[in-house]
């Protein structure tokens, strides 16, 4: 798989493989309809910036919407005067959630939640408005009174909005079956619900297990599922050596991959891989990227 360079930019290999947009038709949106202008490098290679990627997902969320591409490019023009050039959007989106948050108030909150769902590509929803979302909230939460009650509110929004979306993907998918839990002492479950969106997005389908999953369970579900990879979650570790003894058994164990995100990954980098383990990034887009490179999603070529 091709990498993104030391300047942040993407070739047009692996800008294919983030989006399913096959090489010939990103090179057709550029010639056309002046859609996507990458950089070139001295010897003419296409480079892709981040921004780039996230405007072919919201070009894909518009031809679903049935806006021929020949009106795509009109359309966007559009969106992007509708404002300021000087406003940003998801800072605003932000500001407002944490309002709706701080009145207890779900009918605003999911007003403005539907809203950036509808105009935006799941994965930069999540990239630009919901991860931000909960750093600052997370930050909010430890010097805020009343913020115990803000938490769970918004954990059984957030847990009732993602669990619908999940519902109705894992009919349709068809892509490899991952296993996703958060490790033993961990009971926040945003990190490892946002990561099952944005997967489910991408294809996979998933058998969503919840917080503080004991790791001697896994291989019973295992073997009862069939499923393809396992994806635990975790910014903390209460008992090293066990985990590290857990770990080691399960990945020993396993005939599948085993995956190991949030902040353990970062923490415990060398264990993780000594038993076996994958550790991920802690970006979203690299861990789906990582998965990926182990448990790819076969594409049509003809997209």
């Amino acid at each position: 798989m091709e990498q993104q360079d030391i300047n942040g930019l993407y070739p047009i290999g692996t800008v294919s493989e983030i989006t399913g947009v096959n090489a010939v038709t990103l090179r057709a949106w550029e010639r056309r309809y002046g859609l996507i202008q990458p950089e070139r490098t001295p010897k003419g290679h296409r480079m892709y910036s981040q921004t780039d990627v996230d405007k072919i997902q919201l070009i894909l969320v518009q031809l679903g919407q049935g806006i021929a591409i020949s009106r795509v490019a009109e359309s966007m023009d559009l969106r992007e005067q509708s404002h300021d050039s000087n406003e940003d959007i998801w800072v605003q989106y932000r500001l407002r959630m944490i309002e709706a948050i701080s009145q207890f108030d779900e009918n605003v909150l999911d007003s403005i939640y539907n809203e950036a769902m509808s105009l935006y590509p799941v994965d930069i929803v999540t990239r630009r408005l919901l991860t931000p979302l909960l750093t600052h909230l997370g930050e909010r939460w430890q010097t805020t009174e009343g913020s115990v009650a803000e938490e769970h509110f918004f954990s059984v929004f957030m847990r009732n909005k993602l669990g619908a979306r999940f519902h109705h993907r894992n009919i349709r998918n068809t892509g490899p079956c991952l296993i996703a839990a958060c490790l033993p002492g961990e009971h926040h479950e945003f990190g490892l619900l946002l990561f099952a969106l944005a997967a489910h997005a991408r294809g996979y389908r998933l058998i969503l297990l919840g917080a503080d999953m004991p790791l001697s369970e896994l291989p019973h579900v295992i073997q009862r599922t069939q499923s393809d990879g396992v994806v635990l979650s975790g910014s903390i570790v209460l008992d090293t050596d066990l985990f590290k003894t857990e770990l080691n058994t399960l990945a020993h164990t396993s005939s599948i991959p085993v995956f190991i995100g949030g902040h353990v990954a970062e923490n415990y980098h060398a264990e993780i891989k000594a038993t076996g383990a994958t550790p991920l990034p802690t970006d979203l887009f690299g861990t789906l990227q990582t998965i990926g490179s182990v448990l790819p999603i076969t594409r049509n070529k003809n997209t």
